[in-house]
């Protein structure tokens, strides 16, 4: 089920995806680069009305990013130019070399040029406009400089142009050995637009002030949406390491450190870097500004507050709960509610790994709405709905809940908890059994995720909410044998989201459950046992049960056993309901394999009743079946044949291909079984609705390829045709049967002692 507590995080540093970097103690200065960009925008005024329309929007457009972004090379940034308009960038050109080739009074002239562009009566810039300040700064820090530095300023200019002459000249060497088709293509506008790339970084030198804040808002943003988009977690902490070099008072970048940390799990950075963001707050007297003489106390709580989430994140719940008291305790002395609200959110998520308590939460709630803190409050919202879901409470009481958190949600444009409200729904109805209903959650997140767009060009569905939702849609795929689309889904999971990335781990372990399946249904034991230990690493529990699984397959019935009940004390300990039915499910059928029909009766009428007191409907018709196919074994098919019409609508319904073969089969088995009492002509009647029953049990077993269940049915059919005096229909199953009995060799094992 989706995590809602991840987004209990406080950040204080991103507000709609922007960096309040205000303590950053580096002015603007001029650099060659600057230098183009000014002559970019002179040339821009002369042109006046000769540019069109359509390339000046692309060249207003194209302005943005480059006077926020770091310095790029000359070409680069010809290349750009080109693409909106040609002439202007030979223009551009043509000015910087004759400023780079001539003489230093020529630079001089240039910048006593620039002021004019704000004279006159109809001025060509705007004073307050973002040109017009860029152009102020410019000519502000170029008049502050000294000769000397001015005289550098030159030399960095003519060095600038210098190379870039030089790449033309090696370009156009290369293109003579190239074919010109090939080089004709158009730099596409994430390029610009899109987040910055680890070598255009590397070279940029030292940033200003306002480029530092550029570049750590837009990575803080990329960070939160879109992870993959921003620089490898190496790049990232070098950079800011070179700006920490700077001015090791930079809070916002220690912050940020701290956020590139949490990616690689890496627990001593993390809260190395948290701390330092926090003293640099303090010490630097940020808070104090904005908050008073409350600043101070504001941030010691707030430190608390996210040192005890850290911990928790990590595990270290001891030392969370030391932290959170502390946060609490801060803010009971300053009469902090928000501060609070938080802390109880978060002492909710520490009581809850001790015992299941519903009071913190819905304490928590109904505090939040008081304080107008609808963020936590729905997320206290969630959180009790999926508690309760655990807890068995009926689907329709649950979507109401979620109906009124939505309601907060499109009251307050909180589109994110609109995401995690939608991927909370999809895994309510997975859990309860209604594949059809997840799917349609699934497929409703995925398209509205699809029209949202956020900052610097990037699509918000890198989000755990879209990572669980895809999860879930390619386990929905291979439940109905499309492998191929499942793999597919699972390529764009791992596109989307990198191995290092934080929520990996969910298509990792789906990834690998679905390929033990297709394992074990094509009879390669020995693939799916190598595929525990992948399973066990990301889910211990999920491991040993499949673990079990493979040792049933594989006739080691004892082991089986021991281990299967060592899993169920300790998921009972925990309240896994639903992995304790499945294992009661599995013990049963060792107790089939044994021949002690009558022990397993017990273990499935319990796993029944839980299964219906937490309201598990498909869990609940998967142990009727196997009811069904106790009463079989023990010789009374007719009772069997009537509790299956119980059970089998919701299977076929919502269950996945495998399960429905299982069911026709059973169906079939039942028939046969109750038609040893009917008259002749009743009989034959009954042994055909067999064989119609069992053509739909193979065609469900081919599409998952499950060869062992097919050479079953295959056996089956042959004996019925053979019954019936069919002779060419039992000669056909019996050739089929025959080649899959030699490719699958039978371990011993009675083929009417196994349900599935």
């Amino acid at each position: 089920m989706a995590s809602v507590h991840e987004s209990l995080y406080f950040n204080p540093m991103l507000t709609n995806g922007v960096v309040h970097a205000n303590v950053f103690g580096v002015r603007d200065w001029v650099t060659p680069h600057k230098m183009a960009l000014l002559v970019l925008l002179s040339e821009l005024g002369r042109a006046g009305a000769q540019l069109g329309l359509l390339e000046r929007r692309r060249l207003n457009r194209l302005l943005l990013p480059l006077l926020q972004g770091p310095d790029m090379a000359l070409s680069r940034l010809r290349k750009a130019i080109e693409e909106c308009c040609p002439h202007l960038a030979g223009s551009v050109h043509i000015r910087l070399k004759l400023m780079a080739e001539g003489e230093l009074k020529d630079m001089e002239q240039f910048f006593d040029d620039l002021s004019d562009s704000f004279s006159g009566t109809e001025p060509e810039v705007h004073k307050t406009s973002v040109v017009g300040l860029f152009l102020r700064h410019m000519i502000l820090a170029y008049n502050k400089l000294s000769f000397s530095q001015v005289y550098k300023l030159y030399t960095a200019l003519q060095q600038y142009f210098q190379k870039d002459d030089k790449k033309n000249g090696a370009d156009e060497n290369e293109m003579e050995l190239t074919n010109p088709e090939e080089l004709d293509g158009k730099m596409e506008k994430e390029e610009l637009d899109g987040p910055l790339r680890e070598e255009e970084i590397a070279c940029s030198g030292p940033l200003s002030q306002k480029q530092a804040e550029y570049f750590l808002s837009q990575q803080a943003s990329l960070l939160k949406n879109d992870e993959t988009k921003a620089l490898a977690p190496a790049s990232l902490q070098k950079e800011l390491n070179n700006l920490l070099k700077f001015n090791p008072d930079f809070a916002e970048a220690h912050y940020l450190s701290y956020l590139n940390s949490l990616r690689v799990q890496d627990v001593f950075s993390s809260t190395h870097s948290l701390l330092h963001y926090f003293d640099r707050l303090i010490l630097t007297g940020a808070e104090s500004k904005s908050n008073g003489d409350e600043g101070y106390g504001r941030s010691l709580r707030y430190a608390a507050l996210n040192l005890a989430a850290l911990h928790c994140r990590f595990g270290h719940y001891q030392q969370a709960e030391l932290a959170l008291q502390e946060a609490i305790r801060i803010a009971q002395e300053s009469n902090d509610h928000v501060c609070l609200q938080h802390c109880l959110s978060w002492l909710y998520i520490l009581e809850q790994k001790i015992f299941d308590s519903c009071v913190l939460l819905e304490h928590s709630v109904n505090k939040s709405l008081h304080f107008g803190l609808p963020y936590l409050a729905s997320l206290g919202i969630q959180s009790l709905v999926q508690q309760r879901a655990f807890a068995g409470k009926a689907a329709n009481k649950l979507m109401d809940a979620l109906k009124d958190s939505d309601l907060l949600h499109w009251k307050h444009s909180l589109s994110e908890l609109i995401d995690i409200s939608i991927a909370q729904k999809t895994a309510i109805w997975r859990l309860y059994g209604r594949s059809t209903m997840a799917l349609q959650q699934a497929q409703t997140l995925l398209s509205m995720n699809s029209l949202e767009a956020v900052n610097v060009g990037v699509q918000q569905n890198n989000t755990e909410s879209f990572a669980v939702v895809l999860c879930h849609l390619a386990e929905l795929h291979a439940e109905q044998g499309y492998f191929a689309a499942a793999s597919e889904i699972l390529k764009h999971l791992k596109e989307r989201f990198p191995p290092n990335s934080q929520h990996a781990q969910l298509w990792m372990l789906f990834d690998q459950k679905i390929q033990f399946e297709r394992a074990m249904n094509d009879g390669r034991y020995h693939v799916a046992d190598s595929l525990v230990a992948g399973i066990t690493a990301l889910n211990s529990i999920e491991g040993v049960y499949r673990k079990a699984i493979v040792l049933k397959a594989q006739n080691q019935m004892s082991e089986a056993h021991k281990l299967l009940q060592k899993l169920l004390i300790h998921c009972q300990k925990i309240k896994n309901t639903e992995m304790v039915i499945s294992v009661l499910l599995s013990i049963a059928e060792l107790y089939w394999r044994a021949s002690c029909h009558t022990i397993a009766l017990p273990v499935l009428l319990q796993a029944l009743a839980l299964a219906r007191e937490y309201s598990l409907q498909y869990l609940a018709s998967e142990t009727v079946l196997n009811l069904a196919f106790s009463q079989l074994i023990l010789g009374i098919p007719e009772q069997a044949l009537n509790i299956l019409h119980m059970a089998i609508e919701p299977i076929l319904a919502h269950g996945a291909v495998l399960d429905k073969g299982c069911a026709m089969f059973l169906v079939a088995k039942c028939q046969v079984a109750s038609a040893a009492s009917y008259t002749p002509q009743k009989k034959i009647e009954a042994l055909e609705s067999a064989i119609l029953n069992l053509n739909e049990a193979k065609t469900y077993f081919a599409k998952v390829d499950c060869k062992e269940q097919l050479r079953d049915v295959l056996y089956f059919q042959a004996r019925l045709f053979h019954t019936l005096g069919k002779t060419q229909e039992r000669n056909k199953c019996a050739m089929l049967f025959r080649q899959l009995h030699q490719e699958l060799p039978a371990h011993g094992v009675p083929l009417i002692n196994a349900f599935k």
